[in-house]
């Protein structure tokens, strides 16, 4: 029996060591943290990741907030923001890479009929987030969903991509011209905020401000309280103007809600049973927050030295989805764990590639990054190490 047991734990140990050495001496464990807006994609990507280098990675979905802070603090390998980090706090040796883009959708718990889609100008979106529109049959959006309007086609290569003109801007293949009428319910408007700091909802208040000064008066501010042009916390906002946390939490907020409406990622819509809205643009066409029309718009941010996007709400570009962001990836120039920083290039790379932000983004409805933006991009990824 003594010889048995011996036998048995031997053999269990010749086990274990067989199993270990499968796993390639350079592997790395990556812990990441930060936005929310990538973290679909991120989940998504990562089993490809593992096949394909042999690296693991975990991702709390935290908030841009929290991504900012834990790469102050060097809590953690990589980091996401879907703001620039511009505080004084950031360390010098971190650098931003722009690597997944995506929409900002405007999602409503609204009783469309059909294949009517509700649409909205960006001063109307203003009112309504604003809290200065409070019913759905208001004028402004009465307006809006009962118009002539444009759709744009664009053309695309046999992968999806956007097919550029000799001026690099965006191919039209075709312009459809449409009307809708829309009867709209006179109910009230729930409004459903980000209430933890948030680069969405930055980049949300920016575009709101820039393309409605006269109505969202406040500049852009990761906190949607600090940059709502009123007063929140007013007696005709309580219960009608509501914060939740995160992109999920948002989204399910709003599922609860009839007659509510907020921001987040496209992705969240079917799980939460919401519209997904389109918006306006400067051209007058009404765009979905798809691919070809984030490509379009971000075709015209233009970006700095530190790798900061500056975006161009005022676009004439027929198709272009104004509300088309990137999220930041956070990484070091100087790891003290130079395996570490190899892994987390790696990373990058592989998000950024057809695996990743292609093959498995679109389903997602998440945008790939092309063209100038992705040479920009793979010069910042090249900076870690």
């Amino acid at each position: 029996m003594k010889f048995s047991r011996i036998a048995k734990v031997a053999s269990a140990t010749l086990a274990f060591a067989v199993i270990a050495s499968t796993t390639p001496a350079h592997a790395a464990d990556l812990q990441g943290s930060g936005a929310s807006f990538p973290a679909l994609l991120i989940e998504a990507c990562k089993a490809g990741f593992a096949k394909d280098t042999s690296h693991s990675f975990t991702y709390a979905a935290s908030g841009s907030g929290t991504g900012r802070s834990n790469s102050d603090k060097g809590i953690g390998d990589f980091w996401f923001t879907d703001a620039p980090h511009v505080a004084a706090t950031k360390r010098s040796t971190i650098i931003h890479a722009p690597i997944v883009a995506a929409p900002i959708a405007v999602l409503a718990n609204f009783p469309t009929v059909g294949k009517q889609t509700l649409q909205f100008s960006a001063a109307t979106l203003a009112g309504i987030f604003g809290g200065t529109i409070t019913k759905w049959n208001d004028p402004a959006i009465v307006a809006d969903n009962n118009r002539a309007y444009v759709k744009i086609v664009y053309d695309t290569d046999k992968n999806g991509n956007l097919i550029k003109d000799k001026n690099g801007k965006p191919k039209v293949l075709l312009t459809q011209n449409r009307t809708q009428r829309m009867s709209l319910p006179n109910r009230d408007i729930t409004v459903v905020y980000r209430s933890d700091s948030s680069g969405t909802s930055e980049n949300f208040t920016n575009y709101l401000n820039k393309s409605a000064p006269t109505v969202w008066t406040k500049a852009k501010n990761t906190n949607f309280k600090d940059s709502f042009p009123g007063n929140i916390n007013g007696s005709g906002n309580f219960g009608r103007i509501v914060g939740a946390s995160s992109s999920s939490g948002v989204a399910l907020q709003a599922g609860k809600t009839p007659y509510s409406i907020t921001y987040a990622e496209v992705n969240y819509a079917t799980a939460n049973k919401l519209k997904v809205a389109n918006v306006i643009n400067p051209f007058g066409a009404s765009v979905a927050p798809d691919s070809d029309g984030v490509s379009a718009f971000l075709s015209y941010a233009t970006q700095d030295a530190n790798g900061f996007l500056t975006f161009d709400y005022a676009t004439k570009e027929k198709g272009a989805y104004p509300l088309g962001i990137v999220s930041y990836l956070l990484a070091d120039t100087k790891y003290p764990d130079k395996a570490k920083a190899k892994a987390v290039k790696e990373l990058a790379n592989y998000v950024l590639g057809s695996k990743c932000a292609a093959t498995v983004g679109a389903d997602l409805g998440f945008s790939l990054i092309t063209g100038s933006l992705l040479t920009k991009a793979q010069a910042q990824v090249a900076k870690i190490g």
